[in-house]
Formats: structure tokens, C-alpha cells, sequence
């Protein structure tokens, strides 16, 4: 079941059918998906498949040192580098009037991107996502099992934090547990401790979503959906019998979304 604080909401679920009759009456868009922490972009396939089906323009890009941009991973991988990824993305592909998806830990790397690339983005989509504020680490609103993992990684010099081994369904369907785990890399650990520096450019984006999966605990996010929900520039929605993996829980729900927020 979906639920919606904005206007018009939308059913609860939608056929690819139904997404492409819904687009075919707006211009093509431009989708740039940027991954959380642990993944990359292979775990936005089944959106970008469904968005590619209406002709739109999706770049799906792993951040370095994960995925298949492991090989990448070090000490010297920071916030900067993320922040970089998606900024230098956008400038040599040439990309204008984009529609920013950003998921989890993304919420920095886009917040950050934004401070660059601004006058790019027509539209954003923070999917259980963070929204820093300036100053602040990935580490300081981090998960405790996170924060832990940070921890360690530091007393071990190790480039990389470690996820979790075995995700519940708060995080992922049963179906597709092993998938996601099989694909997890280890995450950065110069991105959590690098100070985000943000002046505002986010909320200066003229459209813009927020989308919470409560299924997932995380009062950070609790914290941004009542933000959004107060302020009149954001439309909020939420999914509630949906992990904290949405794209492998819900590709038809959150490409519908996703469409309807560029």
C-alpha cells in the first residue's frame, strides 16, 4: 500500500504498462541514480530497465571503490571522491534538466554534487536518504552497527567499512536476499569521516521528493520525511510494506514515483 502527503497520490501499485502510458505525456527525461553505501549500480536495473522502456535517459554509476569500481578502493576514497563521481558524471556526459535519485547514503553525495552542478538538476528524488547538514559525517548518523563497522575499520587501517553479511526483510525481500548479498562491497571509510560542506542547493532544486521506506528503521530518515512533510517545496510519500531496498522490492512502485517526481 502506498501512502502520500501530496496531492493526487498514486494507486498502489503500477504495471510497466501503466508507467509508460503515465510518461508518454511528458517529455523525455534524464535520470541520474546514484547508490547508498555497499552497493553500486548494478542494484538499480530493474528501474533503470523500467525508465528505459519509455525512452528516458538513465545513468546508473557505481562510485569508486564499490562494485565494479572495488578495485578502486583505498584510504584516499573520501566524500570528495563520491561528491566528484556524480559532478564530473553530469559535466562530460553533458547532462541538463536532470532529475538526481539518490538512496541512503547518497543523500550526501547528492547534497554535495548539488553545490556544483545546481543549475543542472530540474528535480530530485532522496529515497530513504539523508539530508546533512553542513559540517556533518556520514559517521555521525550512521546505524550503530555502521558506526561500529567504521570503528573497526579504522583500529584495522582498512580502506573499506564491512556490511552486514545477512540482510532481514526490513532491508530486502526474502526473494532477492542472496542476490544483494552476494553483490555487496565493502564501503569507503574516508566517505563517513570527511564533514559534508553544503550551503543549501538542495532545497534550492524546484522540485523535489522525498520518499521513506518505514519498513526500515531509521530515525534520521524519520527526522528528514517530517521536514519535507513541513516544508511546502518537498512531496512526500510512503511505502510501508517495503524494504530498505526498493529498487529490488518495488521496481514498478518507485520507477512510477520516480517518473512522476522528474
Amino acid at each position: 500500500m502506498l501512502r502520500s502527503a501530496a496531492a493526487g497520490g498514486l494507486a498502489a501499485s503500477a504495471a510497466p504498462a501503466v508507467i509508460g502510458a503515465a510518461h508518454a505525456q511528458s517529455a523525455r527525461k534524464t535520470f541520474v541514480l546514484v547508490s547508498g553505501a555497499f552497493c553500486g549500480g548494478w542494484i538499480w536495473r530493474r528501474v533503470t530497465d523500467r525508465l528505459e522502456q519509455s525512452g528516458n535517459k538513465v545513468f546508473a554509476q557505481s562510485l569508486t571503490g564499490l562494485a565494479d569500481r572495488s578495485h578502486l578502493l583505498s584510504k584516499d576514497v573520501n566524500l570528495d571522491t563520491h561528491i566528484a563521481d556524480v559532478v564530473n558524471l553530469i559535466k562530460w556526459e553533458g547532462l541538463e534538466n536532470v532529475c538526481l535519485v539518490a538512496w541512503s547514503f547518497a543523500g550526501y553525495v547528492g547534497s554535495g554534487a548539488l553545490e556544483s552542478i545546481g543549475d543542472r538538476v530540474s528535480s530530485v528524488v532522496w529515497l530513504d536518504a539523508f539530508i546533512p547538514a553542513d559540517g556533518q559525517r556520514g559517521a555521525d548518523t550512521a546505524a550503530e552497527p555502521v558506526r561500529k563497522g567504521i570503528q573497526t575499520a579504522i583500529d584495522k587501517g582498512e580502506a573499506g567499512v564491512r556490511g552486514s553479511t545477512t540482510y532481514p526483510p526490513a532491508v530486502v525481500a526474502e526473494r532477492d536476499r542472496a542476490f544483494a548479498e552476494s553483490k555487496v562491497t565493502p564501503h569507503p571509510v574516508g566517505t563517513y569521516l570527511q564533514p559534508i560542506k553544503v550551503t543549501g542547493a538542495l532545497q534550492k532544486v524546484a522540485k523535489k521528493t522525498y520518499i521513506r521506506l518505514p519498513k526500515f528503521p531509521q530515525p534520521p530518515f524519520d527526522k528528514a520525511l517530517a521536514e519535507c512533510k513541513s516544508d511546502k517545496s518537498w512531496a512526500t510519500f510512503e511505502l510501508p510494506d517495503v524494504g530498505h531496498m526498493a529498487m529490488l522490492d518495488a521496481p514498478d512502485r518507485l520507477s512510477e514515483l520516480i517518473l512522476q517526481a522528474a
